[in-house]
């Protein structure tokens, strides 16, 4: 049994935090970098971290955070490359098919609605956390997860119940 309360935490928060990042950038790699960094920051700031009603809540926002950091730095490296007229580079590795998908539906939703359904239904957050962490209303909140469901399945054809199934 681990004593050191971060080591719990990291070990508690880990698959989840990897997961819901996962389904937020589309890259299980990036995924895992940007959960290890941002347990990282929270052990750094243990003291103030685990103060917070929901640490866990907090380390997703990082978590998002850090991926949105990632995104605007890759999007200045493609508009940089456009101008020197470089290729960019692409390799991924392969992945199960309907995984594939899905992240990439998750992936090409608008970031609002992305954000919010990555936290209320893969990070399993009620919605008042949600709300906090968002800094919008729990109705917005709501408003953005059912946009993002509708989303989802025309994106993927799915039925109603099958996008309430995803992975």
């Amino acid at each position: 049994m681990d004593t050191d309360p971060r080591i719990a935490f990291c070990r508690r928060e880990h698959p989840r935090l990897v997961g819901a990042l996962s389904l937020y950038t589309g890259d299980a790699d990036l995924a895992e970098e940007l959960a290890q960094e941002a347990l990282a920051r929270a052990c750094r700031s243990w003291r103030r971290v685990e103060s917070y009603d929901a640490p866990g809540a907090w380390v997703h926002r990082v978590g998002i955070n850090l991926a949105n950091s990632h995104f605007r730095r890759k999007a200045c490296e493609r508009r940089a490359r456009e101008r020197v007229g470089a290729a960019p580079a692409t390799y991924t590795e392969p992945d199960a098919a309907d995984a594939v998908a899905v992240r990439a539906a998750v992936a090409s939703l608008p970031r609002r609605q992305r954000t919010a359904l990555v936290l209320r239904y893969y990070a399993d957050l009620p919605v008042a956390e949600v709300a906090a962490q968002m800094q919008c209303r729990e109705g917005t909140v709501r408003a953005l997860t059912a946009q993002a469901i509708a989303g989802l399945r025309e994106r993927l054809d799915l039925t109603e119940t099958e996008a309430l199934d995803v992975p």
